[in-house]
C-alpha cells in the first residue's frame, strides 16, 4: 500500500469514530503528560538543589556551635569552651586538603539602626574569607581587607534586606550606622541571593540577607560577648577538590571531640552529603513516580488494543471485501497497525501539550521548581509511540488472518 493511501484512510477511519478516538486517546494523554510533568518537576528540584547548595559551598565543611539554656552551657564549659580559633589552626595543620577557612561570631544585636531608618536584623563578625567561601556576591561596594580586620576596623558590609530597611532610597556606601553602642561606616552591600528555598534538608539558608558583616577582630574587641560563649559562633573549612568530603568531615569530628573532650557542643554539616541525600530522594521520588505514568501509559495501550480488537468485529465485511478484491495479509496489518500507531501518535502530541500545562499549573500553585526537559518529552513521547504499534499488532494479525469468504457473509 502507497504511504500517502495508507495515511489518508487511517484518518478517515479515525475520524468517522470521534468520540470513541478521542476516548481511546485520554489513556495516552494522561500517561505522557504525567511522564512529562514528573520528569520536569525532577528536573526543576535537581537544579534547585543545586543553586540552593551553592550558597553554601560545594566543598565546604561547616562547624557550627551549638546553643544551650543557661544551666546546661554552665555543664558544657566545664569540659569545652567552644568553638575556637585554635580548633581552625589545628584543623588546618593536621587535616590534608583544606584550601582556606572563614570563621565567624554572632554579636547579641539589641538595636541596629541608621539616619534614615532601622532594621530587626543581625550584626555578625566574620574573616575576610567568608564571603569567599560563602559564594556571596557584592551588588555595591567592596570586602573589608586583612588590614582592616587586623586593626579592628569600625566598618561594615549590609545584606540586602538590611540595606533596603536602613536605606530605604538606597546609596548606603560612606554612610554610618549604629550597631548597639558603635557606629560603623559602609563599605559595601551584598546583591539579592539566589531566591530558592529558606531552608535545605533542614538547614536554614538565606540569613545573610538580614545581616550586616564587620571584621571578626571588630566583633570581638568592640563588642561585649555573652557570659560563657565561645569564642566563634562557627566557622567553615574549604577543602581541595581531590578530597574526599566525608573522610575530611570524619576525621574533623574526630578532632573536635578530641579537644573538646567528647562534649557534644558542635555539629558539622557537609554540603556535598545534603547534595547526595537529595538525590537519592529525588531519585526515588522519580522512580515512583515513573511506575505510577508507566502504568497509565499501559492502561492506554490496553484501550487501543481492545478498540482495535472491537473495530475488527465491526469491520469484519469491509476486510473480506478488500481481501477479496486483491488486498493482501500486509496490507491488512499494515492498515490496523497504522491506524493503532496514529492513535499512539496523537495522544502523545496531545500529552506533551497536557504535560507543560500540568507542569505550570504544578509550579503555580506548589512553588515548585520546573525545568524543562527536553528527555522528557522525547522519552515519554518515544515510549507511548512503541504502545501504540505493540498493542496494535494483535488486532492487526487477527484482521490479516480473517477467512475472506467468511468474512464476506458475516453479518
Amino acid at each position: 500500500m502507497k504511504v500517502a493511501v495508507l495515511i489518508n484512510d487511517t484518518l478517515a477511519e479515525l475520524a468517522q469514530h470521534k468520540l470513541r478516538t478521542f476516548l481511546t486517546l485520554l489513556g495516552m494523554i494522561f500517561g505522557v503528560g504525567a511522564v512529562i510533568a514528573m520528569l520536569n518537576i525532577g528536573e526543576g528540584a535537581e537544579r534547585e538543589a543545586l543553586k540552593t547548595i551553592e550558597t553554601m559551598g560545594l566543598r565546604n565543611l561547616i562547624v557550627e556551635g551549638k546553643t544551650f539554656e543557661e544551666k546546661a552551657l554552665q555543664e558544657q564549659r566545664k569540659h569545652s569552651l567552644g568553638l575556637s580559633q585554635s580548633d581552625i589552626d589545628i584543623a588546618v595543620a593536621t587535616i590534608p586538603g583544606i584550601t582556606g577557612y572563614s570563621a565567624e561570631r554572632k554579636i547579641e544585636t539589641h538595636s541596629l539602626y541608621s539616619h534614615y531608618g532601622k532594621s530587626d536584623g543581625s550584626a555578625i563578625g566574620i574573616s575576610p574569607s567568608y564571603m569567599q567561601l560563602s559564594k556571596l556576591q557584592f551588588a555595591a561596594g567592596r570586602h573589608f581587607t586583612e588590614q582592616e580586620n587586623l586593626y579592628a576596623a569600625q566598618v561594615a558590609i549590609l545584606g540586602a534586606r538590611v540595606a533596603q530597611s536602613l536605606f530605604p532610597e538606597g546609596d548606603a556606601l560612606g554612610k554610618p550606622v549604629k550597631v548597639n553602642h558603635v557606629w560603623l561606616q559602609v563599605v559595601g552591600v551584598l546583591a539579592e541571593p539566589y531566591a530558592g528555598s529558606n531552608e535545605f534538608q533542614g538547614i536554614k539558608l538565606g540569613g545573610e540577607q538580614n545581616q550586616l558583616f564587620m571584621p571578626l577582630l571588630t566583633a570581638q574587641s568592640r563588642f561585649k560577648a555573652a557570659p560563657l560563649s565561645a569564642e566563634l559562633t562557627s566557622f567553615r573549612l574549604q577543602l581541595s577538590e581531590n578530597s574526599n568530603s566525608a573522610l575530611s568531615a570524619k576525621a574533623l569530628d574526630y578532632l573536635l571531640k578530641q579537644r573538646h573532650n567528647d562534649t557534644d557542643d558542635y555539629s558539622i554539616i557537609m554540603p556535598a552529603a545534603l547534595l547526595a541525600q537529595q538525590k537519592q530522594t529525588q531519585q526515588i521520588f522519580n522512580i515512583v513516580m515513573s511506575c505510577v505514568a508507566g502504568i497509565s501509559l499501559l492502561v492506554g495501550g490496553i484501550g487501543i488494543m481492545n478498540i482495535m480488537l472491537a473495530t475488527v468485529l465491526e469491520r469484519t465485511k469491509e476486510i473480506g471485501l478488500l481481501r477479496a478484491i486483491g488486498a493482501t495479509q500486509r496490507d491488512i496489518k499494515m492498515q490496523f497497525v497504522a491506524e493503532s500507531f496514529a492513535i499512539a501518535i496523537l495522544g502523545g502530541l496531545l500529552g506533551i501539550v497536557f504535560g507543560i500545562l500540568l507542569s505550570e499549573l504544578i509550579a503555580f500553585y506548589s512553588d515548585w521548581a520546573v525545568s524543562w526537559s527536553l528527555l522528557a518529552i522525547v522519552l515519554s513521547f518515544s515510549i507511548c509511540a512503541l504502545i501504540g504499534i505493540a498493542f496494535g499488532v494483535y488486532p492487526a494479525i487477527k484482521a490479516s488472518q480473517l477467512d475472506p469468504i467468511t468474512a464476506l457473509q458475516s453479518e
